[in-house]
């Protein structure tokens, strides 16, 4: 399909990495492709949408930014999105006025978006970054967890909140559940291995497309030190970071370990001299590009979320899995259970486990061949060419 000129896109998301960082190459093939892509989204993370060629639709946000702010309760992890979303409808349909898109994108936490593209009339997908839900999900999972939210008068107010808000913007027939999380389209941004019931997942719904990483060329490149006959990356990701003692624990495990060179990444809420002293063949850093890394890595030590979990099978490296929050527990069972990595509890992931883990994964064989079997797997699933294709076969003719 050619686009005319006159074709134009709109992408919505959220200012976190796990939200954007998957959607951005799928952005630059369009943009490649001769469309005109809007990508609204809030200031934080406008450079890094603009890199891409898309044009930033800046946007207040409310949702919080500092993991700790998020709170400890099921309901302190939704109410947000809705609030968020409430206030940031007003200003995303006064910026499209006038330029309505043709087709919107949209991630999975941007509620705005599905209103937007009802009321003007165009088709929506959405994007996932993580899982979908199966068939039954709804029975199995989300049903028991809103009935035991439904009894408590602030998940009463939520969903009586949240119903309202679609009633008032025409959606009035949905139910939370399906507005959230079931779309007329959805394409699934990671591999189908990731995925629990996978065979039960409604797919004239849902499409893997798996990863859609690109080159990264742009988050510079890592060079693998000279004699370094084995390099370990450590990351738990840019959200859940405030680890020292974790850290200080990796630092024992692998600090002077003969051939092994450790890059670690230590996000940007520790400061490097909580850590002690460090050993030459350990390389601290609060980022890292992490690709470029993996690329040349032996092993992961990683915090199993959807964007680390996927990144680690594309480069067939073996992972240490200790998970820290939401999705990643889940993920890091899936890991295991693909027979590529090792589950191990945050609590229990002192120097020694963590030595053990790592020696025992990279000297497998068996770890190597599922690893193996998995990529070439993935690579079947298309990525970021085969999401645009998909894209482009929604739009309106």
């Amino acid at each position: 399909m050619t686009p005319t000129p006159r074709a134009h896109i709109a992408m919505f998301s959220i200012a976190a990495h796990g939200h954007v960082n998957p959607s951005l190459e799928v952005i630059r093939e369009l943009v490649g492709r001769g469309y005109r892509v809007s990508y609204a989204i809030p200031a934080s993370f406008a450079e890094k949408v603009a890199a891409t060629g898309a044009e930033p639709v800046v946007h207040t946000s409310t949702l919080p930014t500092d993991p700790e702010d998020w709170g400890s309760e099921p309901i302190d992890w939704i109410e947000p999105f809705l609030d968020d979303a409430v206030q940031a409808l007003p200003q995303l349909a006064e910026a499209f006025r006038g330029d309505e898109p043709d087709l919107v994108l949209h991630d999975i936490t941007a509620y705005p978006a599905r209103v937007l593209a009802h009321r003007w009339g165009v088709p929506a997908v959405q994007l996932w970054p993580n899982l979908v839900p199966w068939e039954g999900y709804a029975e199995e999972v989300a049903g028991p967890a809103n009935a035991e939210l439904r009894q408590t008068e602030r998940g009463r107010s939520y969903f009586g909140r949240f119903e309202a808000w679609l009633a008032r913007n025409g959606l009035g027939g949905l139910s939370v559940d399906d507005f959230v999380a079931r779309p007329r389209r959805g394409l699934v941004l990671i591999p189908e291995v990731l995925q629990p019931n996978a065979g039960r997942v409604d797919h004239t719904r849902f499409t893997f497309v798996g990863a859609c990483q690109g080159q990264r060329a742009d988050q510079g490149e890592w060079e693998r030190p000279a004699g370094a006959a084995r390099v370990l990356l450590v990351s738990l990701g840019s959200s859940y970071t405030d680890e020292p003692a974790f850290y200080r624990e990796c630092v024992k495990a692998f600090g002077d370990l003969p051939g092994w060179h450790t890059v670690l990444q230590i996000g940007a809420h520790v400061d490097p001299s909580d850590l002690g002293d460090v050993p030459g063949n350990v390389e601290v850093h609060s980022w890292v590009p992490q690709l470029s890394v993996l690329r040349q890595a032996d092993a992961f030590i990683t915090h199993a979320g959807a964007g680390g979990s996927q990144e680690g099978l594309a480069t067939g490296t073996p992972m240490v899995a200790v998970p820290q929050a939401v999705d990643q527990f889940g993920n890091a069972d899936m890991l295991q259970a693909l027979g590529v990595a090792r589950h191990l509890p945050k609590e229990e992931a002192d120097a020694a486990s963590l030595r053990a883990a790592v020696l025992a994964l990279v000297d497998d064989p068996e770890v190597a061949a599922r690893l193996a079997e998995v990529r070439e797997r993935m690579a079947g699933e298309g990525g970021t060419k085969r999401a645009a294709d998909l894209i482009e076969a929604e739009l309106p003719v």
